[in-house]
């Protein structure tokens, strides 16, 4: 862990902020119980991620400028963005390099992209903590690898780890865990059909297992593959990491 107080600038993405707002205090508990001082900028808003994937590439440098004013660090002070999405981290690591390639805001941009980490990815390669003590849930658990935290951030260990560290926990590896749950954010609502039978396909691995819990870094994700549960009332719950490393204490 660094010598000195990590400080760390919270970015909490749109699904969190308006449908899991538990998620979001459940990683400022966690962040907080590991020695962090948290911030919160209230003028945050939007990664840009949604008008990218659409193709309004200048609307979303636009929100794109917004987030680098937002989380710019004074100079000197060393600071880190932290959020509990690997989706909208993956977006500022990878499309914000094209939004701002040749232009004055590419200092700035790789400046904020050197420091902003997926919450998992930050607690274990960053602080160098392989587990949250007081976290305690019974039962056992599937790790979905969404696509985003996987194939932009490279994040794979990490998680499994510090689950892996939860008091009670057992993990069941299911078939096909690196294959997309079908969300893909507007895929959903163009390709409905193909979304929700890679949803059921991602679903009945999960619960051959046998476990209680499936769990994931993205929301997103997990929001798409809870929709399918709740409809099918299926003997399974979704789970952020965020809010299982925060659980019993």
């Amino acid at each position: 862990m660094p010598s000195a107080t990590p400080i760390v600038d919270i970015f909490i993405p749109c699904f969190v902020d308006q449908l899991y707002p538990h998620t979001a205090l459940n990683m400022v508990k966690v962040l907080e119980a590991v020695g962090c001082q948290v911030n919160y900028n209230p003028a945050q808003t939007c990664c840009g991620q949604p008008a990218y994937n659409a193709g309004y590439k200048a609307e979303s440098r636009n929100i794109a400028e917004k987030f680098l004013t937002d989380f710019g660090a004074p100079v000197g002070e060393q600071r880190y963005v932290v959020s509990p999405s690997a989706s909208c981290v993956g977006m500022v690591r990878n499309a914000y390099s094209h939004l701002f390639a040749g232009t004055p805001e590419a200092p700035q941009c790789g400046a904020v992209q050197q420091r902003t980490y997926e919450l998992t990815e930050f607690l274990v390669d960053v602080l160098g903590i392989s587990a949250i003590p007081q976290a305690q849930l019974a039962g056992r658990y599937t790790y979905h690898d969404s696509c985003s935290a996987l194939r932009e951030c490279g994040i794979r260990a990490a998680p499994r780890q510090l689950l892996d560290g939860v008091a009670g926990l057992e993990r069941l590896e299911m078939a096909e865990t690196t294959t997309c749950c079908g969300f893909g954010g507007t895929f959903a609502v163009k390709f409905e059909s193909i979304s929700v039978a890679m949803a059921q396909q991602k679903v009945e691995h999960a619960l051959a297992t046998g476990a209680d819990y499936l769990v994931s870094t993205d929301v997103s994700c997990l929001m798409h593959l809870e929709a399918y549960i709740r409809r099918e009332k299926l003997d399974i719950k979704t789970m952020h990491i965020a809010d299982v490393l925060a659980s019993g204490w």
